[in-house]
């Protein structure tokens, strides 16, 4: 008889991530697809809530193999399918695609990082589901006119290499044009906060707790002020930027379809993705003037992401994730006994 061996801890991480992901997807696109009006929107939708309930599935079975606890996650309890609409078709629609944008990038992390066959064959799965997924959602926003394409360049005639070290400068005298890769992080990193602040606006309507609520409006606050940074590096290249999205969210400020746990679950969610892809977007860069602004912005949130940390502590709201055993502490135990 074949024994399956244990998670490593990647695979555990991973798994144990996707699951938690899965759930607050599941509970926000449950409300979504009660709200959505526009029929191929809402089929995308029910689309992808079908194949994600059926995902979870598969993570709860390594888990329950593993004998590790399934995480709470979310529930219905913190669900309100009959509140108000708090956002638009379009919203919904850009939520599918930087849902399924980001669930590439973690399926394809998930793969490298796998070496028992069975996990390694999941996220190869979910990643071939996301593809499919983003490639609708695509054309179904590109065909309302609603998709936002980065911009092009114009075609260079001639191979060029590099000849003066003002290459890498920024911060004083002439400025080198944006490279391709500088424009393609720039544009994304607007697309990402222009939604996430269209996200906290809608959230910071409906939080029940004030402290919630504040944190919520001083994220709306930095994902403006870095939209402005990046936009400023863009139109100073004559490159057109991404347009703001206030109009995507309603009028709704009454009863909350999320519970606040949720909100702020989503929301430090959101902020750690930005933390990775401006990490990214610096290892790509190579003018200093703009490295700065992304390693200046990264500290900014990363104090942010930290105050979201406490209040979910506070609150009991954090889940912990798998981590090793505290040796120390299982030795002290034992001791007084």
């Amino acid at each position: 008889m074949h024994i399956k061996k244990a998670l490593t801890a990647s695979e555990l991480a991973e798994v144990w991530g996707k699951y938690m992901n899965d759930s607050i997807t599941i509970a926000v696109l449950g409300y979504f697809i009660n709200k959505a009006e526009d029929a191929e929107i809402k089929g995308l939708i029910k689309d992808i809530l079908e194949t994600l309930k059926k995902l979870q599935e598969g993570t709860e079975r390594f888990l329950k193999e593993e004998k590790h606890p399934i995480p709470q996650g979310f529930t219905e309890a913190d669900v309100n399918l009959e509140a108000p609409r708090l956002f638009t078709d379009n919203y919904m629609l850009q939520n599918c695609i930087q849902l399924t944008t980001l669930a590439m990038n973690s399926a394809t992390m998930a793969i490298a990082m796998s070496t028992r066959e069975d996990i390694y064959d999941y996220f190869s799965q979910t990643f071939r589901e996301y593809n499919t997924f983003h490639k609708e959602a695509s054309m179904i926003a590109k065909m309302k006119g609603v998709l936002s394409e980065p911009p092009s360049i114009p075609a260079q005639t001639e191979v060029d290499f590099v000849k003066k070290q003002n290459f890498l400068t920024g911060w004083f005298g002439e400025r080198r044009p944006l490279l391709a890769v500088e424009i393609a992080n720039l544009y994304s990193n607007i697309q990402r906060n222009v939604l996430g602040a269209t996200t906290l606006i809608g959230f910071s309507q409906v939080a029940k707790s004030k402290e919630v609520r504040n944190f919520l409006l001083r994220g709306i606050e930095i994902a403006k002020k870095h939209v402005n940074i990046f936009s400023e590096v863009l139109e100073g290249n004559d490159i057109p930027v991404p347009m703001g999205a206030d109009s995507m969210v309603t009028d709704s400020n009454g009863v909350s379809p999320f519970s606040d746990k949720l909100m702020m679950f989503h929301a430090t969610g959101m902020i750690t993705l930005g933390i990775g892809f401006y990490g990214l977007s610096i290892s790509t860069n190579t003018r200093r003037d703009i490295a700065a602004n992304y390693t200046r912005l990264t500290g900014e949130i990363l104090l942010y992401s930290e105050d979201g940390a406490n209040i979910l502590i506070k609150n009991g709201w954090m889940e912990e994730p798998p981590r090793m055993v505290d040796r120390e502490e299982l030795a002290k135990t034992k001791g007084g006994k």
